[in-house]
């Protein structure tokens, strides 16, 4: 089998999970699939030396980056002084990119690679709270907030922390088969992989909390109630207000528009209930307010690109326990 050899960049206050995350997908994935050899996982740092980790950690790296051989996938994590990069760090990175089969971020690793100029012109994320931030200093990279990775190319980037090892894993199905993906995340015990195209975040957490009680009081009965009638003329009614007053104040106050805000209540509850329960489309789409199959369908194919029940097979909380499912 043809050894991929995994490159993790190390440097002075990295984010430790961003590097141990995927390591261990990567280190982890031959030996859960029994295919010794599939991947051999590098750590290197400038010099070779060792690097504190911005929690305190301490890594010691295999290599000296000036001097890592073949490089398959070159994955650079993230870190809390991504806003003044190391210039020789950079040039290094760039350099190694220029001769990889694929390139990885992880976090606000995706600043670094910006800055080697690996993202001009490319799709891309990182974690929510640096999107705004990565738009700005970089407005060559198409940056897209919502998902918890993208791939454009050879050239992937994901979001914060635990979306490193989603992409790991979405890697490792690539590179050698949904069951070898599945063994290992099921040995990591962690979902087989979140689809790259999931939001961050919920919509409750996305959106801000109204300052109004009344309009609190409406995001907690939507929350609780996907399934009733949630048109601004009836949520209004809640609120006590207009429909077009109620309409801008919630737009104000939340940040999102109401029918916004209720398609993703009502795609997140679907979610959940195909991620935890075994009911029916049918049932599941009459509960969340979707009133048809196809309704349901149709929202989570334009936010989603799969349709229920893909979905329910991609990200199951109990999978299958039999071998090889």
């Amino acid at each position: 089998m043809r050894e991929r050899s995994v490159v993790v960049v190390l440097y002075d206050d990295v984010q430790s999970l961003d590097v141990t995350g995927p390591l261990e997908v990567f280190a982890g994935a031959g030996a859960a699939a029994r295919r010794p050899g599939a991947y051999r996982v590098v750590t290197a740092s400038p010099g070779g030396r060792p690097v504190r980790s911005c929690s305190g950690l301490r890594l010691l790296p295999d290599a000296d980056l000036a001097e890592v051989g073949p490089v398959h996938t070159l994955l650079v994590p993230g870190g809390v002084d991504f806003e003044h990069p190391d210039g020789a760090l950079v040039a290094r990175i760039r350099e190694l990119a220029g001769r990889a089969e694929r390139v990885v971020s992880v976090c606000t690793g995706a600043f670094l690679l910006a800055e080697a100029g690996l993202l001009s012109g490319r799709r891309a994320t990182t974690h929510w709270a640096y999107c705004e931030e990565l738009a700005r200093r970089f407005p060559d990279v198409a940056v897209d907030p919502d998902p918890i990775h993208v791939r454009d190319g050879h050239v992937a980037t994901s979001a914060g922390v635990t979306a490193g090892i989603d992409l790991a894993l979405a890697l490792v199905e690539e590179d050698l088969g949904r069951d070898a993906a599945l063994l290992i995340a099921r040995h990591l015990v962690v979902f087989l992989r979140r689809p790259g195209n999931q939001a961050q975040f919920s919509t409750q957490l996305a959106a801000q909390v109204a300052s109004r009680q009344p309009l609190r009081e409406v995001q907690r009965w939507i929350a609780e109630h996907p399934e009733a009638d949630l048109s601004v003329e009836a949520l209004a009614g809640r609120a006590a207000m207009s429909p077009r007053h109620f309409a801008r104040a919630f737009a104000a106050e939340v940040g999102l528009p109401p029918g916004r805000y209720v398609d993703g209540v009502r795609l997140e509850a679907a979610r959940r209930r195909l991620e935890d329960t075994d009911d029916g489309v049918e049932g599941i789409a009459r509960s969340c307010g979707y009133g048809t199959p196809e309704a349901m369908r149709r929202a989570f194919v334009r936010a989603l690109a799969a349709p229920p029940a893909e979905y329910r097979r991609r990200f199951r909380s109990r999978p299958d326990s039999r071998p090889g499912s």
